[in-house]
C-alpha cells in the first residue's frame, strides 16, 4: 500500500501527469465546443422536422464538414493568394503616393504654411515601409502557426465524434448532471447552482449562436456588395468585415477601417464607396437583421454594452470584447432575480409609489 501511494503521489506531482491530463482534456473541450454550437442548429432541425434524432444529426454533421470543406479548400487560398499579392503591390503603392504628394498643386503649398502637408508625406513613407517591412513577417509567421495548428487536427476529430454522442444523448447528460448537483448540494444551493448555468447557458447560446449566423450573412451580402462594385481584395474585405462584425457596436468600425485603407491604395474613390457601403450594410444589421435573427435580446441597453465591451477589451483584449455581452447579460439577470427576490422579500414595490 506504501509503495502505490507513492507511486501515485510520484504521479500526481510530476509535470508529466499535468501534461497528460491536458492531453486527455483536450478533445472533450472540443466536444463540448463543437456540441454547443451545434445543439441549436438541431434544435432547429428537432422543431421543424418531425426526424429520427439520428437522421437530424446526421443533417448537422453534414452542413458542419461541408462548411469546414468549403472554408479549406475554397475560401482560404483565395484569401492567402489576396493577401500576398497585397504584401507584394504595397511598394508600387509607395511610389504612386510619394509622386502624389511630390505632386501637389502649387496653391495647396501656399496654404500650407504649417508643413502639413511634408508632415504627412513623411508619415505615410514610414507607414508605407513599416507595412512593406512587417507584413512578409506576419505572413511567415501566420504560416507556422497554421502548421502549428494541424497538430491539433487529432483532437478536433476526435472531438468531433464525442460531440455526436453528447448530442445524442444530451438529454441524458443534462438530467444526470442535475441529479448529481442535488445529492452534493442542498436544494437551495442546488437550485441557484443549475438557475446560473441555465443563465450562461441562455445567454451564450442566443449570442454566439446567433451573432455566428448573423456574422455569416452580413460576410456574405459585403462580398456580393464588393464584387458588384468591382472592389479588389472583395473576399479579404468580406472576410473581415464578417469576423469583426462578431463583437457589437465597436466590430464594425474594426472591420471597416483596414477595408478602407486596403482600397485607399488603389482607387481613393472607391475606398469611399467601400466605407459608405459597409456603414449602410451594418445599419442593415443593427436596425434589421441581427435583432431578426438572435430573436430575444440580450436584455441589455446600449450603454452598458458599450461599457462591458471597453472593460472586457481593457482587461482581456480581443477575447474579452467578445465575452464582455454574454458574460453581462448572464450578471444582469442574475442580478435582476436578486434584486427582486429581495423586494419581494421586504415587501418593496416601486411600481405602488
Amino acid at each position: 500500500m506504501l509503495i502505490i501511494s507513492l507511486l501515485i503521489w510520484k504521479t500526481i506531482d510530476s509535470a508529466e501527469f499535468s501534461d497528460t491530463i491536458g492531453k486527455i482534456a483536450k478533445p472533450f473541450i472540443w466536444a463540448f465546443v463543437i456540441a454547443f454550437f451545434l445543439n441549436a442548429l438541431l434544435n432547429v432541425l428537432e422543431k421543424n422536422f418531425k426526424l429520427k434524432r439520428w437522421v437530424n444529426i446526421l443533417i448537422v454533421y453534414v452542413i458542419f464538414y461541408g462548411t469546414i470543406v468549403l472554408f479549406i479548400t475554397i475560401i482560404t487560398p483565395k484569401v492567402v493568394d489576396s493577401i500576398k499579392t497585397l504584401a507584394r503591390e504595397i511598394p508600387y503603392y509607395a511610389n504612386k503616393t510619394e509622386e502624389w504628394l511630390s505632386e501637389t498643386p502649387e496653391y495647396l503649398r501656399e496654404i500650407d504654411k504649417y508643413g502639413i502637408l511634408d508632415y504627412l508625406k513623411a508619415e505615410l513613407e514610414d507607414l508605407f515601409s513599416k507595412l512593406g517591412e512587417s507584413i512578409t513577417p506576419m505572413l511567415n509567421k501566420t504560416v507556422n502557426q497554421v502548421i502549428s495548428w494541424t497538430s491539433n487536427l487529432i483532437n478536433f476529430i476526435l472531438g468531433s465524434i464525442i460531440s455526436v454522442y453528447i448530442l445524442k444523448d444530451k438529454e441524458y447528460f443534462a438530467k444526470n448532471i442535475q441529479k448529481l448537483t442535488y445529492a452534493i448540494f442542498s436544494v437551495e444551493r442546488a437550485d441557484a447552482i443549475l438557475g446560473v448555468f441555465k443563465e450562461i447557458k441562455k445567454a451564450f447560446s442566443n449570442f454566439f449562436v446567433g451573432k455566428l449566423l448573423d456574422s455569416l450573412i452580413i460576410g456574405i451580402l459585403c462580398f456580393i456588395g464588393c464584387s458588384i462594385m468591382k472592389i479588389r481584395y472583395a473576399l479579404l474585405i468580406s472576410l473581415m468585415v464578417g469576423v469583426t462584425n462578431m463583437i457589437p457596436y465597436f466590430g464594425p468600425f474594426i472591420g471597416m477601417i483596414p477595408s478602407a485603407i486596403i482600397t485607399l491604395f488603389y482607387s481613393p474613390f472607391k475606398a469611399l464607396l467601400v466605407l459608405i457601403f459597409i456603414f449602410l450594410l451594418q445599419q442593415f444589421d443593427g436596425l434589421y437583421l441581427g435583432p431578426k435573427i438572435l430573436g430575444i435580446q440580450v436584455g441589455l441597453k446600449p450603454f452598458w454594452i458599450i461599457l462591458s465591451i471597453l472593460i472586457g477589451g481593457g482587461f482581456f483584449g480581443v477575447w474579452g470584447m467578445l465575452f464582455a455581452v454574454p458574460t453581462a447579460a448572464v450578471i444582469k439577470s442574475l442580478l435582476s432575480k436578486y434584486i427582486d427576490k429581495q423586494f419581494k422579500q421586504k415587501g418593496i414595490s416601486l411600481d405602488k409609489k
